[in-house]
């Protein structure tokens, strides 16, 4: 699987790791950025991986950032994107199941890296259910499609 991922400087010393984690696994890893842990904005890069996805350049997403707010705030401007704040496998995996989650979004300063790692794990093995859950994401790809000004 392709993956794009991408941090700001509060983030980089994780994704670091999540690279590492994600090649070892066989995965063809897209490094959106930031590229050390000097201090950096993290719209760009958390814009940058959705971008990607939404693109289809990358199967999946993965952005980092401090808290993991902002870069879902971002991630889910891009149109296609459902970015998942996740904390716990259990949300990981739900993520996943009920919301097709396209973009996984981790906030360092709450993840450890083992369980970071156990997140993306599931995240990225886990299938949408589709049946109701399909339905629902079909009525936010149509509330999508109304910009609201």
């Amino acid at each position: 699987m392709k993956i794009a991922i991408g941090s700001d400087h509060g983030g980089f010393r994780l994704k670091q790791s999540l690279i590492d984690y994600l090649k070892k696994n066989s995965h063809n890893v897209i490094d959106a950025g930031c590229f050390n842990d000097k201090s950096c904005d993290y719209p760009q890069y958390s814009h940058e991986v959705a971008a990607l996805v939404s693109k289809k350049r990358a199967d999946r997403g993965i952005t980092i950032c401090k808290s993991g707010i902002g870069n879902s705030i971002v991630a889910n401007k891009v149109k296609g994107i459902r970015a998942a704040l996740c904390y716990s496998i259990p949300q990981a995996r739900s993520s996943r199941e009920h919301n097709d989650a396209n973009v996984l979004v981790l906030g360092a300063a709450y993840t450890k890296p083992a369980v970071a790692k156990k997140i993306v794990s599931v995240w990225l093995r886990t299938k949408a259910l589709g049946g109701r859950h399909a339905r629902r994401v079909k009525q936010i790809e149509k509330l999508e499609m109304r910009r609201v000004l």
